[in-house]
């Protein structure tokens, strides 16, 4: 079988995370449940490939789309994306590859075609059904949090948010790094109000200001979250919204945010 879709550095991060299975019944056991990695790997070739569960190819990943749509959302409710998310974030500081002082953030349009949670009238596409995904990276474009709201939510609306949603990132003796020094935004986020709030956390705002001509410097610094949305959409199942169920939708986003990390540590080996 091949493991091109589900490595063995993401696989060995992956399985300490996945809930333990049921016990089997020993009087009619039932047929054996598929394995863990074969359903990862139906759930990154739908990532990667945007086909229905339906028609996931069994013989190229070693169990059905409905199979591999059932673990997902299993782990999605056992927690298993964040925490993964969360472990990849300190292998990164602990090997000095995750700048914090200075982060991004931004949102971006996708439209979703079942409606579902987290759905809303897109600004951008003629009031299409549509939802946003709010991103904040570090100084290289790393992913440290993502948040999933209906497309018709201003993206100041999912500041704080974002800032909640930052795990905890171990790695290094000390506290948990929590919170970036500087955050840099588009015009978008040039609300006095938020300023405020975001001196009161300790960090510094560096928000382009409306009205103002283009030339401020900022995009020096701020082009790196729309790499990473460009990223993050060569992962095809997140061009557009295909699943109702948003926390399914948040939890391929997470995987996708997973995976670029990995990536990230492969390049500082």
């Amino acid at each position: 079988m091949s493991d091109d879709l589900v490595p063995d550095d993401l696989w060995d991060r992956v399985a300490p995370l996945l809930p333990p299975r049921p016990a089997r019944r020993h009087r009619y056991p039932g047929r054996l449940p598929a394995d863990d990695r074969a359903a990862l790997r139906g759930i990154v070739y739908v990532l990667c490939k945007s086909v229905s569960w339906r028609d996931v190819p069994a013989e190229r990943t070693g169990c059905s789309g409905i199979t591999a749509w059932r673990r997902l959302r299993d782990w999605t409710e056992a927690g298993v994306w964040p925490r993964l998310h969360e472990v990849l974030l300190a292998e990164l500081r602990t090997a000095g590859l995750l700048e914090m002082d200075d982060c991004a953030i931004d949102g971006s349009h996708v439209r979703a075609l079942k409606r579902g949670a987290h759905t809303g009238p897109s600004p951008v596409d003629r009031a299409r059904p549509g939802s946003k995904h709010h991103l904040i990276v570090d100084r290289h474009g790393t992913p440290i949090a993502v948040t999933l709201t209906a497309g018709n939510r201003h993206d100041v609306t999912q500041l704080l948010p974002l800032l909640d949603a930052i795990p905890p990132i171990r790695g290094l003796c000390g506290r948990p790094r929590t919170r970036p020094r500087r955050l840099f935004a588009d015009r978008g986020y040039d609300f006095d109000k938020y300023r405020r709030l975001l001196w009161k956390r300790g960090i510094k705002p560096l928000i382009a200001r409306r009205g103002v001509a283009h030339g401020s410097g900022l995009g020096k610094t701020r082009w790196v979250v729309e790499r990473t949305f460009a990223w993050l959409h060569q992962f095809k199942r997140l061009r557009i919204r295909y699943e109702i169920r948003a926390d399914l939708h948040l939890s391929l986003l997470q995987l996708a945010c997973s995976i670029i990390c990995l990536r990230r540590l492969r390049t500082s080996f």
